[in-house]
């Protein structure tokens, strides 16, 4: 089984279970691993990087998280 493969058998079970992980991205429990993920590396960007940046940092963060979870 070459890349190929691997990635048609991605794509087709991403087409077959669409409905599910839709919804799966839009609960709660999304929403809180989701919370926890973004800020921890939201945090850690801002300390590796130069202060100016950290409205950038904040902003990012947010927008990936109005996508992922129920909020």
């Amino acid at each position: 089984m070459g890349i190929d493969d691997v990635v048609g058998k991605g794509k087709q079970f991403l087409e077959q279970h669409k409905d599910e992980i839709e919804k799966n991205l839009k609960s709660e429990k999304a929403e809180d691993v989701s919370d926890k993920v973004l800020d921890a590396a939201a945090e850690f960007v801002k300390k590796v990087a130069p202060d100016s940046v950290d409205a950038k940092v904040d902003e990012v963060r947010d927008n990936v998280d109005r996508r992922i979870g129920n909020e």
